[in-house]
């Protein structure tokens, strides 16, 4: 009877991303039956992909203890760099997305050699990455490629485009960080890194493979974003630390014991994205939004709580 009730709560823990879109879905549906079609889901998702990218990014990150403060700003500076060296000279452009990824992976590597709070470095990070982008890109403008406008604007008949593409982002990594056996590696190393350090495995390796991943998914992430919006600004994507912070949360990551879920997190991008439109709805001024998502956070953070509670 009591590893049922275990159980339950423990499926109800898992399913609690899910419910929560739902009942947001449900609210919207109601609110504006004419958003019950695929042009509407793909209206209101317009920006579902690039936020979900860039809160694998996030997830990657945490999946080590560690919490990035600067993946606003990095996707921001990717976004000038494919609005202009991308668009007018491809290899310079894929030079420097390549050493973007690089020197998150040699950020890791700093962060661990020195035993630095990842919090204080990528903070101070945020602000190298801003100053690149407005040196690149001093005002707004540029413009994205031909390939990735069309690709980011395509769009099938039957089908909202935002959901599939975060049904393959949401598979991707969880295949790839929860059941092969490198990324059960990789998560170890946030759940107990003593017991991997014994075990023969190499925490500056796993660090950097981690940054370095969250450095490829921020790439992606700039490069989405650019293809929507067609044009680039170096302050675009600053809003993106926070919201990756909060898509994660909302999806059931923890920051401590290496605990993710890819398939939570694009279900709290989901509900992040959808909840500017059910507030719109609901007639809710522009200037209350953000503390009415930042009330929606606060509400699942304490039904997850509770959860917790009773299962210890």
């Amino acid at each position: 009877m009591f590893q049922s009730a275990i159980l339950s709560q423990s499926v109800f823990r898992a399913a609690l991303p899910a419910v929560t879109l739902i009942l947001l879905l449900a609210t919207i549906f109601t609110l504006q039956p004419r958003a019950m079609s695929v042009f509407g889901i793909n209206l209101m998702l317009n920006l579902a992909v690039p936020i979900a990218l860039a809160t694998m990014a996030q997830l990657f990150i945490i999946a080590i203890n560690d919490l990035d403060l600067s993946i606003g700003s990095f996707v921001g500076l990717v976004a000038c760099i494919g609005a202009t060296w991308l668009n007018d000279s491809p290899l310079l452009g894929v030079a420097a997305l390549a050493a973007c990824v690089l020197a998150y992976a040699c950020l890791g590597a700093l962060i661990h050699i020195r035993r630095l709070p990842s919090i204080v470095v990528t903070l101070g990070m945020s602000f190298v990455w801003l100053g690149l982008a407005v040196m690149l890109l001093p005002t707004p403008g540029g413009a994205s490629p031909t390939w990735l406008r069309q690709l980011m604007s395509f769009r099938a008949p039957y089908v909202p485009v935002p959901i599939v593409a975060s049904i393959i982002i949401a598979a991707a990594v969880h295949y790839g960080l929860m059941r092969t056996s490198y990324g059960t590696i990789l998560r170890g190393f946030g759940g107990n890194p003593q017991a991997m350090r014994r075990s023969g495995w190499s925490m500056l390796r796993a660090t950097m493979t981690m940054y370095a991943l969250a450095g490829l998914f921020g790439v992606l992430a700039g490069l989405a974003l650019l293809g929507i919006s067609t044009s680039a600004d170096a302050n675009i994507a600053l809003r993106y630390t926070l919201l990756s912070i909060a898509g994660a949360i909302l999806g059931g990551c923890e920051f401590v014991g290496g605990r993710v879920s890819p398939v939570g997190t694009v279900l709290g991008v989901l509900t992040l994205a959808l909840a500017g439109s059910a507030l719109t709805f609901l007639r809710i001024s522009p200037d209350w939004q953000v503390g009415a998502q930042g009330a929606i956070l606060i509400v699942v953070l304490a039904l997850r709580a509770a959860v917790a509670r009773k299962e210890s």
